[in-house]
């Protein structure tokens, strides 16, 4: 069963960016997204992208913002998020999509079946 570990997560102003990372165990890829979760508010979809990283995913309130990417000789997916705003406070969590729908018909919580253990990202002044 893959595992996986998020990094990355930290303090950052409103216009900085942060660089999140999601590590996974094994040689299998699967497609993957980052959600993220706000207290008092249901864990929320931010991005997704397919096995060879050719194709992705946003959420409208982070697009032209956050990249997602892949290196599958790494096994390892980044979530890359510039001109952070206070609303992007979340911790921050990896998944991989386990729906048998195809990838991009959804990217709801329950599309994603292994995540990992979540990373806070905190946009302050």
């Amino acid at each position: 069963q893959v595992q996986l570990v998020e990094s990355g997560g930290g303090l950052v102003e409103p216009g900085g960016s942060l660089r999140l990372s999601c590590a996974a165990s094994g040689r299998r890829v699967y497609p993957m997204g980052w959600f993220r979760q706000s207290p008092g508010k249901e864990r929320d979809f931010v991005a997704a992208v397919n096995l060879s990283g050719s194709s992705t995913i946003y959420a409208d309130s982070v697009k032209g913002r956050f990249t997602i990417s892949r290196d599958n000789a790494k096994n390892t997916m980044y979530l890359q998020m510039n001109t952070l705003k206070p609303e992007d406070t979340a911790v921050y969590y990896c998944a991989v999509r386990t729906a048998l729908t195809a990838w991009g018909t959804t990217n709801s919580q329950s599309d994603y079946g292994i995540w990992g253990q979540g990373t806070q990202v905190t946009v302050s002044s």
